[in-house]
């Protein structure tokens, strides 16, 4: 066997992903692209030195010489292994353990299981949150104030711009193994929860001005009392909602390296599963307060208005504080933004035709969620892998082009593709689940006939298509433009997913109806 010199080791490691297993010299491969961290060396090189000794004996060596010389390249490798693949930290801290243990693989199954059981809980959530909506159509806020179904979509993608951003970044972090220690835990927990009440206050305000512009505007109408219900609906539902929502992504991704499950399978579809639920449950309950509320204390709206938006700056200040989320306020509002706007397209798309078809309510929130949660997951873990095996702004070898066919990113053998296969494979039994629930409980005004199921299995099908495939292009391409995906590329995906749910099941509605497929009021 030819020695290497720590150089070549070192340009080993990194071009060709060989790294030493636990049996003296035996090689293992690492296939970048994979979901899993490389198996790799144990602290202080101990994995690489021993490697060196039992070199140096099947060499023939064992003079003081050779011995001394093996030693002097040991600490050379060790040095340049750690500077290479290592960030900058004080001597006092020691190596993030989850970045050197063993990892296997991820099969097929181990990811199935993993996101299939988190999956069907976050659809129950969405039948919950659907049935919530198809009960609240019929309140008097809702009907003499009908643009609060525009806010509908543009809050309930609150879970994608601000809950399932924070669940990709933080599995990211722990998946590297900065989540490990208290330390660690506190000073993300801080400057996260910080961040997402600030960008929830803000979102929150614009979804009002937006839903107040799409609905009045074209009418040539504005109500003041109606306005200051808008926003004050949208404030209060943001902030509570992203508060609720933040506490429980933070203890589940912490609980989940704790029994050694990956963060990225399990986070986005638990933050679903509660998001939609409890958004539109706070949005209709404090909509409806404040309704009642406008003859008797006018001066209520204005006042809860005033105090968010005193609010925003001092929780600006405390992200700009936290060196974990500096960088994310001043470069994070774009995506938030637009992700916003798209998702209030939808709310129009909503808005018009929920007065024709009063059965599309209990399911608009089911496909909507569906897909937003699958591409959520895929989008987490190859921004995950693309952190793990380059820099920002350089591709890995095995993702060397951003756009790719159809067929290269579903039919691909394994990596990124084989995920791809297993989420959109959930699609229709996890719909089927879905929608018998609902006709179970006889919620909803539509019955599910052979010909609606068919026409509705569809929709949900082509919609996740397309997100699964612009997720993979988002979020490479966003990698080469040193955009950080986890702050970015959620928030479009799901806002995306929202708007063509949306659309696609307006456009299922009106099919059914003009092929005569009008069924009676089930639950009216």
């Amino acid at each position: 066997m030819s020695q290497y010199s720590s150089d070549q080791f070192v340009i080993d490691m990194e071009s060709s992903g060989k790294h030493f297993s636990d049996s003296s010299l035996q090689w293992g491969t690492y296939e970048f692209g994979s979901d899993m961290p490389p198996k790799g060396a144990n602290k202080k090189g101990g994995r690489h030195r021993k490697g060196r000794k039992n070199m140096a004996s099947l060499n023939g060596g064992g003079g003081e010489d050779e011995v001394s010389l093996m030693a002097a390249a040991d600490l050379e490798l060790e040095e340049d292994f750690q500077v290479q693949h290592e960030p900058k930290r004080k001597k006092s801290q020691a190596i993030p353990a989850a970045r050197h243990k063993f990892e296997p693989e991820e099969n097929a199954f181990s990811i199935a299981v993993q996101v299939f059981i988190p999956f069907l809980v976050a659809g129950l959530g969405m039948v919950g949150a659907g049935l919530v909506l198809d009960i609240v159509q019929h309140w008097e806020v809702f009907r003499v104030v009908s643009e609060v179904f525009i806010l509908v979509p543009a809050l309930l993608g609150l879970k994608g711009n601000l809950e399932m951003t924070l669940a990709s970044r933080l599995s990211t972090q722990a998946n590297l193994g900065y989540m490990d220690t208290p330390k660690q835990q506190w000073s993300l927990i801080v400057g996260n929860l910080s961040l997402i009440q600030c960008q929830a206050i803000v979102v929150g305000f614009l979804a009002s001005m937006a839903a107040m512009i799409m609905g009045w505007i074209p009418e040539g109408k504005f109500d003041i009392d109606h306005g200051l219900l808008l926003c004050a609906s949208s404030l209060v539902t943001a902030s509570l909602a992203s508060f609720v929502l933040g506490i429980v992504m933070i203890a589940v991704i912490i609980a989940s390296r704790k029994f050694n499950i990956n963060p990225d399978n399990v986070a986005t579809p638990i933050a679903a599963s509660m998001g939609d639920l409890i958004t539109l449950t706070l949005l209709a309950w404090i909509s409806s307060l404040l309704f009642e509320a406008i003859e008797t204390q006018p001066w209520l709206a204005p006042l809860i208005i005033g105090f968010c938006l005193l609010l925003t700056p001092i929780w600006a200040w405390l992200c700009r504080q936290n060196k974990h989320t500096k960088e994310v306020l001043s470069s994070g509002w774009t995506p938030v933004v637009l992700a916003m706007l798209i998702s209030s397209v939808g709310g129009v798309i909503l808005d018009l035709t929920v007065a024709l078809y009063k059965g599309i309510a209990v399911f608009q929130p089911v496909i909507n969620g569906v897909g937003g949660n699958l591409v959520a997951v895929q989008a987490s873990r190859i921004s995950t892998s693309l952190h793990r095996d380059s820099k920002i702004g350089t591709l890995p070898s095995y993702a060397s082009n951003i756009c790719l066919s159809p067929l290269a990113v579903f039919g691909a053998k394994g990596g990124h593709a084989r995920t791809a296969r297993i989420l959109l494979a959930m699609v229709i039994p996890g719909h089927l689940i879905f929608s018998y629930t609902i006709s179970y409980l006889q919620a909803g005004h539509t019955s599910l006939t052979p010909i609606f199921v068919v026409v509705y299995l569809l929709a949900a099908l082509i919609q996740v298509s397309l997100l699964l495939y612009m997720s993979h292009v988002m979020v490479h391409w966003m990698w080469t433009k040193r955009i950080d995906p986890d702050n970015s590329a959620i928030p479009y995906l799901t806002a995306f997913g929202d708007l063509l749910g949306t659309g696609l099941l307006a456009i299922a509605f009106q099919f059914l109806y003009v092929i005569g497929d009008r069924d009676s009021d089930v639950g009216d």
